[in-house]
């Protein structure tokens, strides 16, 4: 009998048909975060478990699981997951890293232009009938020419924007638990304390895994510690950022400006505060969001699953 696998929402039926030839699929409902309680009664005999970034794997839903063979994880981010339960058990937990370095990167950059030049609020004015006879003191934006780029968490998507700075002609500092020496070499990158990446960079990219360390660290001293002129740009996960401090340091211009692709909590409700600041861009998570990408994620994580379940190593494993 073909294993019996729980995808914990539905996709796309061309992106799974892979998986539902080899294994007995049952889906979860669309519209629900977490592993939903409809899918429990599938729990004892579920070998493998596909899940997504908004999903809780913990101590408690593995204790329901006792055959289960492998986690795979539509993500390159598994702070969704408790690694060390899965370890404890033997479970083998796969995600998806390098296959959206390129899309992640190119959307910070488009968010970066976009806070710089002021672009979503001049496009508004124009469609509000506000564009009136030419002015040269009117939608006055920052340059990245020249600039100063600074990288919290240099791994490989790190590393791509960097290389879209450098093309830019930005200078390049880091913050990071490894250094770089290729990027150092190729790209002038410099490492540098965090309190230092605070002080000098114009815009302050994130792209650090979530961890204990890394949830929020941009608090309230670090804000203060930016450039007033300065721009922060966060790709990591929402928790990275204090959210009322970020609110605080953009109505009371500690920064200059703020775009978000993640947020703390997610989804952010339409009512909050941050979409009524002139000064956030805020994006609803789409790093990823390109056809080529979603799909090779799709196969990444299913090849992953389909290697747990024959007892195989997986593509790639976050746990050990």
């Amino acid at each position: 009998m073909k294993p019996l696998v729980i995808l914990t929402h539905p996709m796309p039926g061309d992106w799974i048909a892979p998986l539902q030839e080899r294994v007995r699929l049952v889906v979860g409902p669309e519209g629900v975060a977490g592993v939903d309680a409809s899918l429990q009664p599938y729990f004892a005999e579920a070998e493998g478990l596909f899940t997504w970034l908004i999903d809780r794997v913990d101590d408690a839903l593995l204790a329901q699981m006792p055959r289960l063979k492998v986690v795979s994880n539509l993500a390159v981010g598994v702070d969704n997951i408790d690694l060390e339960a899965c370890s404890r058990r033997g479970i083998p937990v796969g995600h998806t890293p390098g296959v959206l370095t390129e899309a992640v990167a190119d959307l910070t950059l488009a968010l970066l232009l976009s806070i710089a030049r002021g672009i979503p609020a001049a496009a508004e004015d124009a469609r509000a009938g506000r564009w009136g006879l030419w002015r040269p003191d009117q939608w006055l934006g920052a340059e990245l020419h020249g600039s100063t780029l600074g990288i919290f968490g240099m791994g490989k998507i790190g590393q791509a924007v960097a290389r879209r700075g450098h093309a830019f002609g930005m200078r390049i500092l880091y913050t990071s638990r490894s250094a770089r020496p290729e990027a150092e070499t190729a790209l002038g990158a410099r490492r540098v304390p965090w309190e230092v990446l605070l002080a000098e960079s114009d815009f302050l990219c994130l792209h650090t895994p979530l961890t204990a360390e890394t949830r929020g660290v941009v608090n309230t001293d670090a804000l203060r510690r930016m450039k007033p002129a300065a721009y922060l740009v966060n790709m990591a996960r929402g928790p990275v950022v204090e959210t009322d401090a970020l609110v605080q340091a953009l109505q009371e211009g500690w920064i200059a400006g703020a775009a978000l692709d993640v947020t703390d909590p997610e989804p952010l409700p339409p009512d909050h505060i941050l979409y009524r600041l002139p000064n956030c861009l805020i994006t609803p998570h789409i790093g990823s969001a390109t056809h080529t990408t979603r799909r090779r994620m799709a196969e990444v994580a299913i090849a992953n699953l389909l290697a747990g379940l024959r007892g195989e190593p997986l593509l790639h494993q976050a746990n050990a």
